[in-house]
Parts: C-alpha cells; sequence; structure tokens
C-alpha cells in the first residue's frame, strides 16, 4: 500500500488554489482538490504489516505536538520538469520529527533535502505555468497518514489516521 504523513489545507487554502489559472496544455495533468495533500514525509509502497507500527508510533510521538504555522506560495514552481507545484514553508520541523520516529519502520531510500509542496499538476510541465502568484496562510491542526487508493478511475485518499495537533512551542525531538 502507498502512504505519506501528509498535513491537508483547510477550505480556505483550497479555495485559493482553486483560483489559479489551469490552462489547457497538452501533456499536462491538473490534480484536483482532493490530491492537494502537504507531504510532510512519503512513505512509498509499505507492507501493511507496518500500519498498525507506523500508527502507534506517530500517535505517540506527535500526538499533541505543536500545530506549525504554514505558509503557501509565493508562487508556483517546477519541481524537476514533471510537476507544478506551490511551496509550503513552516514544516520543517515537524518533518524532522516525523522522518525521525517513522525511519526504523520505513527505511529512508532516497535521501534528499525535504521541501514541502501541493502539487498543483503532473506531466510535461513547460517553465512558463511556474510563476503564477499564489499566497495563504494557516495554521495545521493535524497530521495525517494517508493511503494512496488511486486507480486508472481517478484518485482517491484514504486517512488511516489523524493527528491533532495542538500545543505550542517547538516541537521536541524523540527521546531528548
Amino acid at each position: 500500500m502507498r502512504l505519506a504523513v501528509a498535513v491537508w489545507p483547510p477550505a480556505e487554502v483550497v479555495a485559493t488554489l482553486s483560483a489559479l489559472q489551469r490552462p489547457s496544455v497538452p501533456g499536462v495533468h491538473w490534480s484536483s482538490p482532493p490530491q492537494w495533500m502537504v507531504k510532510v514525509r512519503p512513505l512509498g509502497h509499505v507492507d501493511p504489516a507496518v500500519i498498525d507500527p507506523l500508527r502507534d508510533v506517530l500517535e505517540r510521538e506527535l500526538g499533541g505536538a505543536p500545530a506549525p504555522s504554514c505558509v503557501l506560495g509565493p508562487a508556483t514552481r517546477r519541481l524537476g520538469g514533471q510537476w507544478l507545484g506551490a511551496r509550503v514553508a513552516g514544516l520543517d520541523e515537524l518533518a524532522a520529527v516525523v522522518f525521525e520516529v517513522t525511519e526504523d519502520l520505513v527505511p529512508v531510500t532516497h535521501p534528499q533535502p525535504f521541501h514541502a509542496d501541493v502539487v498543483l499538476a503532473r506531466g510535461r510541465v513547460p517553465a512558463r505555468l511556474a510563476g503564477m502568484p499564489v499566497s495563504a496562510r494557516w495554521t495545521a491542526r493535524e497530521l495525517a497518514l494517508v493511503a494512496d487508493r488511486s486507480s486508472p478511475h481517478g484518485p482517491r485518499f484514504e486517512d488511516l489516521l489523524t493527528i491533532p495537533l495542538t500545543a505550542t512551542g517547538p516541537i521536541s525531538m524523540p527521546g531528548r
């Protein structure tokens, strides 16, 4: 099963993203609001036997953690030429903790710098689509363990777990 740990933007941010121009461009597939999650850690294909331990560690280590302030924008950007996204700042500390507490269960196989984005389009994304102004702010009140159950018939995501983020102050790293 394909999983990710993610933050879902609230309705007002979804409305902001929905207002962006979505020109018809050959080879570009625009994503829809149900796909607009901000992945804090993509987990990839995960053995179903690992799901319950993942739930347990995420709840234990992150339940009640500080609710981060998220900043969308300031503009769309190309991600590797295959995606169009909008950067989301403010999730670095949360992502660091998520990576640390899940690494024993789902090893990091392709280490790379963390960048949070909402993916708006996939395919052969031309450079001219980057730079559309977009901005919003919100407080992430929940973290979700999300299963991707998409098929050729369309996208479908299911929250296997939602964790309230409620405290204020810095996120403490496990064991510290």
